[in-house]
């Protein structure tokens, strides 16, 4: 991924809008990272992972046993009232 400031992005907007086809372009700010332009494809690829929904037929029973057998941290159990009522 590439690097540029706001300035050298508004005076070669073409160039980047190119670059972002193959690969994510970061824009800065004041030395901050401030967006991101990427490919049409490369965003809607990321939505869609971000939406898939898996049923439980869709795990093998390898994927069950291992979800059974995690032992939550101990972190986790701030959250018990969350359960438990």
């Amino acid at each position: 991924m590439i690097t540029v400031s706001s300035v050298e992005f508004q005076r070669n907007f073409g160039r980047y809008q190119d670059v972002a086809l193959t690969e994510p372009v970061t824009v800065t700010r004041n030395g901050r990272d401030r967006l991101v332009l990427l490919s049409v494809d490369e965003y809607h690829r990321l939505k869609q992972r971000d939406r898939q929904v898996l049923r439980l037929e869709d795990f093998t029973e390898d994927d069950l046993k291992a979800i059974l057998a995690v032992e939550p941290s101990a972190a986790a159990a701030a959250f018990d009232h969350e359960v438990n009522g």
